[in-house]
């Protein structure tokens, strides 16, 4: 519409313009006509060239729940990132029964996300909770800021290397929880031996006392032996820590056995109490 606007426009003038040029009385003495001069401005302010600014789009955003306002040009700032994807594909967005565009995420933090896009702003609460929806949402240069905070920087590099240095560690851990919920039935609180064993030689030396629980039915679980790294304490605090991160009410002691085995594996022998109610 705009375009044919445009068109008529300058074909009116032209028209003036000739007449104009034509007549006996023309002042314009071989002079370019002013009209169409006047003529090509006019042409020029209405069609902007490609690069010319456009007004972005005003949206409303319901994030689980949440509403945010925003415009379409924050949420495509980031060639890349999945909110660009989401708001340049030709795929129709999922909409709520306003009409809002509709993200099933946790809503809470997506507001520094926003904040981000719209002015650099990086969040100093919440860590972890934003660079977990900063990597869902592919924000990747708030990402590799948040990696550097000493919270993200102390989980994902010195406690996850350190933990990797460990053999099996996940799957003692998720043993160390299934035989917890095991020992959990019509009791209040249930308990889970571990023994750690940083070398082969303390791995020999537990043997017989691993075999001595075993016969008394007792549940066991055995982390160990490494070659270099991590500190017993250390680990026992990871146990305990990635335990009550999944909601449990879990406490960590030593474990004593009978005098016959005591002296040979001080320090490898430890107890987990979880309470249930």
């Amino acid at each position: 519409m705009r375009r044919g606007l445009v068109l008529a426009v300058k074909q009116e003038v032209d028209l003036k313009a000739q007449a104009a040029w034509c007549s006996p009385t023309a002042p314009w003495n071989g002079q370019p006509s002013f009209l169409g001069h006047l003529c090509l401005y006019v042409v020029l302010r209405i069609e902007p060239g490609p690069h010319a600014c456009q007004v972005s789009t005003v949206v409303e955003l319901n994030i689980g729940g949440q509403i945010y306002t925003t415009t379409m040009g924050t949420l495509r700032k980031l060639p890349g990132s999945k909110l660009t994807e989401m708001f340049c594909s030709s795929t129709k967005a999922c909409t709520d029964a306003e009409g809002r565009f509709f993200i099933d995420r946790p809503g809470t933090y997506f507001g520094a996300i926003l904040d981000y896009l719209r002015s650099g702003q990086v969040p100093t609460q919440h860590i972890p909770e934003v660079y977990r929806e900063a990597q869902f949402y592919e924000i990747q240069p708030l990402v590799k800021l948040l990696e550097d905070t000493p919270q993200i920087f102390g989980e994902q590099v010195a406690r996850k290397q350190f933990l990797l240095r460990v053999p099996g560690y996940s799957e003692n851990l998720e043993l160390l929880l299934r035989l917890a919920r095991a020992e959990a039935v019509a009791v209040r609180q249930s308990s889970v031996v571990v023994c750690v064993m940083r070398t082969e030689e303390e791995a020999t030396r537990c043997a017989q006392p691993l075999h001595s629980l075993e016969a008394r039915k007792m549940p066991v679980v055995k982390f160990g032996p490494w070659k270099v790294g991590p500190e017993i304490k250390d680990l026992l605090y990871c146990v305990e820590m990635d335990i009550k991160a999944q909601g449990y009410q879990v406490s960590c002691g030593s474990y004593y056995l009978d005098h016959a085995h005591r002296a040979k594996v001080t320090d490898c022998f430890h107890i987990f109490t979880f309470t249930w109610w």
